[in-house]
């Protein structure tokens, strides 16, 4: 188990398995010394639990915790790719995207989820820029979708 894991393990999560495309890509892809993730939703052995809007069906506040989960369904993904996570040296840029109603603007808030999951994980490493948007709908109507880039070492 890596260190990464057994921080995660501490936390309570573990690494779920990858979540299969939906469509015509695949969950990860190294180039040179950068993973960069498909966008992940918050998928729990392959379901949606919550579907909707942010502002509407679905608070921020479980937005966040969905925003969670799509970045250790990242995690996942880039592990896939590399093998160990050990191997990552920084997250270099997390995308957000919120599905989210009319009148609703705490996007920021809700990638904090995924921010703050990444930088409980992997320290100083975890530390990184970010975008979070917001959207008309997401696949399968989820409410957030996160996507990560790293850079790893051998």
């Amino acid at each position: 188990m890596s260190a990464v894991e057994a921080t995660l393990a501490e936390l309570g999560l573990s690494l779920p398995e990858v979540a299969a495309p939906l469509a015509s890509y695949v969950p990860a892809v190294r180039s040179g010394s950068y993973v960069f993730t498909s966008g992940q939703l918050p998928l729990v052995e392959g379901k949606l639990g919550v579907t909707g809007k942010v502002g509407a069906e679905v608070t921020p506040e479980e937005a966040k915790e969905l925003a969670r989960t799509c970045a250790l369904n990242a995690l996942a993904a880039v592990k896939s790719a590399i093998g160990d996570l050990d191997k990552v040296v920084r997250v270099v840029k997390v995308v957000g995207f919120v599905a989210s109603a009319p009148d609703f603007t705490g996007q920021p808030g809700v990638v904090n989820g995924a921010s703050e999951l990444l930088g409980q994980a992997l320290g100083e490493a975890g530390v990184h820029a970010r975008s979070a948007v917001g959207v008309a709908v997401l696949p399968l109507d989820a409410p957030v979708e996160v996507e990560i880039q790293v850079e790893v070492v051998d």
